[in-house]
């Protein structure tokens, strides 16, 4: 399949939006609970701090690894945009451009919250 260069681009920004989402975005928590613990740390003040690090073993251990990982599930995240792009266009078409849509609005608020911090 070809892309055009605008097609690449959007598919990109779907694809950061998404991993982003399943990595990062509290809305997505329920989804890395299964596989992560939190761990609680005190550090040298006596404050106690809340580490969320995966599993240690079998598949949850796999995929606490995966969803912890920004570059792991980024070439998952990739794969699927694409696959649902090329596949099913109906419904990937719409996927890309709802999350390249949401991609750049963050892009744009991270670089305004800076402006404003600076």
């Amino acid at each position: 399949m070809d892309l055009t260069f605008f097609e690449f681009l959007l598919l990109s920004f779907a694809s950061f939006r998404l991993t982003r989402l399943i990595v990062y975005d509290q809305i997505t928590e329920f989804i890395r609970r299964p596989f992560m613990l939190e761990v609680d740390e005190e550090d040298e003040h006596g404050k106690i701090e809340t580490y969320i690090i995966p599993k240690n073993k079998g598949i949850a251990g796999f995929f606490g690894k995966l969803l912890s990982c920004y570059w792991c599930t980024g070439i998952w995240s990739a794969m699927i945009i694409y696959l649902m792009y090329a596949f099913f266009p109906t419904i990937g078409v719409l996927l890309v451009v709802i999350l390249s849509i949401s991609a750049l609005a963050a892009i744009i608020e991270g670089i305004i919250q800076k402006m404003i911090i600076q």
